[in-house]
């Protein structure tokens, strides 16, 4: 065998190309499978028949993923979740319409309010520790007091509209991160969270333009004080982007 042939005309490097090729075909076999354990089977557009599963090379097998800090498990391919009801209709009745919410947009999960199902437990560090707590609970964060810095806690909050929508109270910090998050805003309908990337903090008050005022009260609670959910935060940062359309009629309207 000093020619390098294994058996006729066929040599080491031959052989490993074949493998290489049979390597790869059941890669591509093995990913397109897996890449199905989130939203299928596909529904069709129009009509909202179920289509078929696509076979065993197209869909993968369940997996049951554990979940920390006795949170039970999860499946993917999801099973037994039950169907979001969404207060949504078609614009025009043809494929490709876009949908449009039909109670408060705000709310309705369409376009930029939409949000994620996440999990609905906090996000929490390898111990169990939250991860986003406010600043009141923390002790190793505060507001610098450099010559221009401000601290926005006591601040009035005015709304897209000019009106004044609350008072903030306090700010949520990112403990993992170092950042804040989140203002806590005392309104009429109670405490609700905001996201600080959207609030504009000037010398005496706090401007937040995704919602007009009325609208805070209405902005999605906390279910247990002093921590916040991830479902809870994708609802409260769908909700004040919602508003960047859905707040007034104008912004609905093309710019031309």
């Amino acid at each position: 065998m000093t020619d390098g042939n294994i058996v006729g005309t066929i040599d080491v490097a031959e052989l490993a190309l074949y493998l290489f090729f049979l390597f790869f075909l059941a890669l591509v076999f093995w990913l397109r499978r897996e890449d199905r354990r989130e939203g299928y089977p596909l529904e069709d557009e129009m009509t909202g028949l179920v289509h078929g599963e696509g076979g065993p090379l197209h869909t993968a097998s369940t997996k049951t993923f554990k979940l920390p800090f006795g949170k039970g498990s999860v499946t993917a391919p999801t099973k037994g979740r039950e169907p979001v009801d969404i207060a949504a209709k078609r614009f025009e009745n043809h494929a490709g319409s876009p949908i449009i919410p039909t109670g408060n947009p705000l709310k309705d999960g369409i376009g930029p309010a939409a949000y994620a199902q996440r999990s609905d437990f906090p996000d929490q560090y390898a111990d169990g520790a939250l991860r986003i707590v406010p600043m009141r609970s923390d002790d190793h964060f505060s507001v610098a007091s450099f010559m221009f810095s401000r601290n926005p806690v006591g601040m009035k909050v005015n709304g897209a509209d000019g009106k004044e929508a609350g008072t903030v109270t306090d700010l949520w910090v990112d403990r993992a991160e170092s950042v804040v998050r989140y203002l806590e805003i005392q309104t009429g309908g109670g405490s609700v969270l905001a996201p600080i990337t959207m609030a504009m903090v000037h010398k005496d008050s706090v401007e937040i333009d995704a919602i007009n005022a009325a609208d805070f009260a209405d902005a999605p609670k906390l279910a247990t004080p002093g921590q916040v959910t991830r479902l809870e935060e994708d609802k409260i940062c769908g909700y004040f982007g919602g508003g960047y359309l859905y707040a007034n009629e104008a912004r609905q309207e093309p710019i031309i």
